[in-house]
């Protein structure tokens, strides 16, 4: 695996290494030593799996405040996504800053999002699926939400929204 620090504190790309013969390929998707040692959380607690139906789809942003904290390993294992992460940690050196990077079945590349960074994805094609491992158990009452159209954060989405939740359309601007 690769990993590329981003303009977020602490989150990641994590670039598989694919060993490929006449029957395809095998990659390592996670490898607790190469976790740790490039500082990333290797707890799973939980994993997770979310199937779009709608090119345009949009989910989030989340994140968990602590003391439950979350940090996600998100692939795209079917189709493709944009996939965000806003640093919305207050003591972060890089608080404000959001990343966009592209997840899709072919390119096999996943995104590391620390505890407490605000996450969330849109799809780029209809029939998307999404995979996380995250570090611990989600926690309803420790969920927070951002709007993902707040001009405090200026993400550019690649596509008008298609398909939102009622929660996610009306969680209040910072």
């Amino acid at each position: 695996m690769r990993f590329t620090p981003t303009a977020v504190s602490g989150v990641q790309i994590v670039d598989l290494e694919l060993r490929e013969d006449e029957r395809g390929f095998f990659a390592r998707t996670f490898d607790v030593t190469e976790f740790a040692a490039h500082g990333l959380d290797t707890a799973v607690a939980q994993g997770n799996l979310s199937f779009n139906h709608r090119a345009g789809t949009l989910r989030g942003l989340h994140r968990q405040i602590p003391p439950y904290a979350e940090g996600k390993l998100v692939h795209c294992t079917r189709g493709a996504i944009v996939d965000v992460a806003v640093d919305v940690r207050p003591e972060s050196p890089t608080y404000g800053a959001h990343v966009l990077v592209e997840l899709t079945a072919e390119n096999h590349r996943a995104l590391f999002i620390p505890p407490y960074v605000a996450h969330g994805y849109q799809t780029l094609v209809d029939d998307t699926e999404v995979a996380y491992q995250v570090s611990g158990p989600y926690a309803p009452e420790g969920e927070q939400s951002f709007r993902w159209d707040d001009p405090a954060f200026g993400i550019a989405w690649p596509l008008p929204v298609s398909v939102i939740s009622a929660k996610d359309a009306s969680a209040v601007l910072r």
